[in-house]
């Protein structure tokens, strides 16, 4: 889902995962692992990239894989609203003086 938080995805992948062990098909954690990074919108390719490149994704537990896609997304928010505040403060100007 394309503006879905990643807590909210995890969920929904946990679920869809929990779905398909009730019907005896199970993953490995790397395979998840890669499911995850698959499953992620086109914005977070260089986040994936990324951690392609640094880790080994067969060793990558889940749980690490989380918590580093979590701490990127507040990271990208924080920047977010920084630039919200900036573009504010430059449209705001300065105050207006008026004379009578």
């Amino acid at each position: 889902e394309q503006n879905e938080d990643i807590k909210s995805m995890f969920t929904r992948f946990t679920n869809i995962i929990n779905a398909l062990q009730s019907l005896d098909k199970t993953y490995t954690n790397s395979e998840l692992v890669r499911k995850t990074l698959w499953c992620l919108p086109r914005s977070w390719m260089p986040k994936v990239t990324a951690i392609e490149e640094a880790k080994n994704l067969s060793l990558l537990p889940l749980e690490d894989l989380l918590g580093s896609l979590m701490t990127h997304e507040l990271s990208m928010q924080k920047r977010e609203d920084d630039e919200e505040k900036e573009n504010k403060k430059k449209k705001g100007g300065s105050p207006k003086i008026i004379r009578k």
